[in-house]
Parts: structure tokens; C-alpha cells; sequence
């Protein structure tokens, strides 16, 4: 998959940079290590409903803390948790610290629903990781939205509840 992202971002991309850096498996990881670069850095938490039947990628930004509790009651599913590492590669076809937008690709099916706060989904241009994370892609609005009509998800757009 990293081909054929890498093949849509060359010829389907509008605007976008990407950066090569050591890996990064946490935002602390991330905040050393990733070149200052625009667009607003995120959280990606993949999580699923009490009995797996719900899979979602919530994308945040990074300094939010979610309450999980409220978030499920917003997505009116049973207690959200996060979902395993088999989960994840068997979802979205990565492995965790790579977990990002662009992971929609793998999801040919549409078994996970992609849950955007508002701020990412307002902000002129926000960051992610191309499937692995030695390296991030800032990609504008105007792309994230075409990336989007590419894979055929349809965000759903909210305030997620932020934790005390």
C-alpha cells in the first residue's frame, strides 16, 4: 500500500510536502523529532465499540485528550476502547505508530468509520504519517478532501469530547 500511496500523492496530490525523520511512535516521539513543518500535528487513536462490531479512526489534535466515555455516547455505540494491534492490521492494514488518515486506503470494505474533530477538519492543512513512521506528509484541506473522495469515506465531522 505504500506504492499506491505514494503513486496518489504523486498524481492525484495537490498540495503537500513530506518529511523524512527517525521514527516516531509517540506525540512526545513526534514533538523531537519530526521537522517543523505547517499544518496541524494530530492524534490518531483507532478504537471500536464494547463487542467489535464498530471500528472508528477518531483524529484529533495532538494536544487533546479524548474522553473515550462521552465520545462513545456522541457516536451513540457502546463503550468505546482501543482496538488491538490484530485489529489494526486486520482493519486498516498497519501496525501501531502508524496509524493515520492515510490508512483509509487499506479499508476498501469501509469497516471503519472516520470520526474528524472540527478543529482538524477546519484547519488549513494538517499532518500525517504515509504509513510508516519515519516520515509525515502535510497535506492541505483541498487534499485531505481529495484523498477522501479517493478512498470513499465520509467523515463524520464533530466536537470530540475532550477529557478533564
Amino acid at each position: 500500500m505504500q506504492e499506491t500511496l505514494s503513486r496518489w500523492l504523486a498524481s492525484s496530490a495537490g498540495d503537500y510536502t513530506l518529511v523524512e525523520h527517525p521514527a516516531v511512535h509517540t506525540i512526545d516521539e513526534a514533538l523531537n523529532h519530526v521537522p517543523a513543518m505547517s499544518g496541524l500535528m494530530v492524534k490518531n487513536l483507532f478504537v471500536r465499540d464494547e463487542k467489535g462490531r464498530w471500528h472508528f479512526l477518531v483524529i484529533v489534535p495532538f494536544d487533546k485528550r479524548i474522553d473515550l466515555a462521552a465520545l462513545g455516547r456522541l457516536l451513540t455505540v457502546s463503550k468505546l476502547s482501543m482496538a488491538s494491534p490484530e485489529r489494526l492490521l486486520q482493519h486498516l492494514g498497519i501496525t501501531p505508530g502508524s496509524v493515520s488518515l492515510f490508512a483509509l486506503l487499506n479499508d476498501s470494505a469501509h469497516t471503519v468509520e472516520l470520526v474528524l474533530d472540527q478543529a482538524v477538519w477546519e484547519a488549513d492543512s494538517m499532518q500525517a504519517h504515509p504509513l510508516r513512521n519515519a516520515a509525515t506528509v502535510a497535506l492541505s484541506h483541498a487534499t485531505l478532501a481529495s484523498f477522501l473522495v479517493h478512498t470513499g469515506h465520509v467523515p463524520r465531522i464533530v466536537t470530540v469530547p475532550a477529557a478533564d
